[in-house]
């Protein structure tokens, strides 16, 4: 999902984008995969002129949260990570996406 992600963005000319976007993809999807139960895990990537959003589907009504990661824990900072880099980021009512959107600079590129 992280090779696709990339794709696009050069197809889009937004590789300024790639490294948070590949990088928020990654946690996403770590997620979805972790907690989703086995269902299925969609990626959907689209952009306006002002954003980038991110959209991970794993069909859990159990909505994503940040958490609270000690200093010697190896998981659990993935939504902080996310948090940091994006614009903003959120789950949908239901519970099943975990999103998050990244502003496009000046100049789309």
């Amino acid at each position: 999902m992280r090779r696709i992600t990339r794709a696009q963005l050069r197809y889009w000319d937004l590789t300024t984008l790639t490294d948070d976007a590949t990088l928020a993809v990654s946690e996403l999807v770590t997620n979805a995969i972790r907690h989703g139960k086995g269902k299925p895990v969609g990626l959907r990537v689209r952009r306006s002129p002002y954003e980038l959003r991110i959209e991970v589907t794993d069909g859990t009504p159990t909505p994503a949260r940040l958490r609270s990661a000690g200093v010697a824990d190896e998981n659990g900072r993935g939504l902080f990570l996310v948090a940091a880099l994006a614009k903003e980021w959120g789950v949908s009512a239901d519970g099943t996406m975990t999103w998050c959107s990244l502003a496009i600079p000046d100049g789309g590129s």
